[in-house]
């Protein structure tokens, strides 16, 4: 009897002291970290630093974003896997850390089991563009009749191996059964470079990273791999609609917490990035961006991830896609 009452003593003060610990935070005096697994200047921040300092301002606290690239990203999360999981680290990423289970095969960390997803912040549709003057004709059934009829003289650059640039042109070559040689470069700025230079024939970029190329008339958009056509480019069409079905691709960027962050410190941090999202600032500057926020719960967020890794791991099989 005494046994169970201290037993039951010792619960009640440990739920206590937990309630007063998560009750607390944020607090003033320690910052919050975003650790973005990428270098400065890329996709990741683009989303991750408004929202940053959106948060902090909801927040009252100041939000560091701390970038640890290398290795696809990978680097950056394995080191945020690490972390404690007192509210304070959160892990920023991408549709990069679905693909990255099936190129990497000996990560540190793993994205399901080391996470818990908080929200998707930002989702950016792919679009096939090319330079003017490669092709005979530039629209998509000529081009993909021009690929067939002269294989292994047509390439596409990408963002680097393993990206989504590079597995979403694996994902149309093996869709339309062509043969393009992949040309991998070192971030979006210098792929395009080549492509509106001529060095490099397309691309299947985001459209956030192809409109200015587009508007300018540098870059031919031939299709948008969406459901529907895309406010911004109204008359550009998708590729369902010129009859490549299931070429739906975008490269989403997300928030997760480290796993074993207590419950109500996530369902708080949760609710503000969705009052983030919503603000009009955030919603003006992914706009400009071509970016929209898919409307997720934290439990369909989880299942589209894994639905993600499993899509992908298709690809890479599929295509023989590998890391160089």
């Amino acid at each position: 009897m005494l046994r169970n009452i201290l037993l039951l003593l010792i619960t009640s003060a440990l739920s206590l002291t937990a309630g007063a610990q998560t009750s607390s935070w944020p607090s003033s005096s320690k910052p919050i970290t975003f650790i973005n697994p990428f270098p400065p200047g890329g996709a990741v921040d683009a989303f991750g630093r408004p929202l940053a300092k959106q948060l902090s301002t909801q927040l009252n606290d100041s939000i560091v974003v701390d970038n640890r690239g290398g290795a696809g990203g990978t680097l950056g999360a394995a080191v945020a896997a690490k972390m404690a999981p007192d509210g304070y680290t959160w892990l920023l990423g991408a549709v990069h850390h679905s693909i990255a289970p099936s190129m990497y095969t000996n990560l540190s960390y793993d994205i399901t089991k080391d996470f818990e997803p908080i929200a998707i912040i930002g989702s950016v549709p792919h679009v096939i563009v090319v330079n003017p003057t490669k092709f005979p004709k530039n629209d998509l059934k000529s081009i993909i009749e021009e690929i067939r009829k002269h294989p292994g003289k047509y390439n596409y650059a990408s963002t680097g191996n393993g990206t989504s640039q590079h597995l979403t042109g694996e994902l149309f070559k093996m869709q339309n059964k062509l043969f393009i040689t992949h040309i991998p470069y070192r971030g979006t700025g210098p792929a395009l470079q080549d492509v509106v230079a001529g060095q490099v024939d397309m691309m299947f970029d985001t459209l956030a990273g192809a409109a200015p190329f587009i508007k300018s008339g540098q870059l031919i958009a031939v299709a948008v791999a969406t459901q529907k056509r895309v406010d911004a480019f109204p008359n550009v069409p998708t590729a369902q609609e010129l009859g490549i079905s299931n070429f739906v691709v975008s490269s989403w960027y997300a928030m997760w917490a480290i796993k074993g962050t207590p419950k109500d410190i996530i369902e708080k941090m949760s609710a503000e990035v969705q009052i983030a999202l919503a603000s009009p600032e955030i919603k003006e500057r992914w706009a400009a961006m071509g970016a929209s926020v898919p409307k997720m719960t934290r439990p369909e967020l989880t299942v589209f991830i894994n639905q993600e890794i499993v899509r992908w791991n298709e690809v890479v099989k599929k295509s023989g896609a590998k890391l160089d």
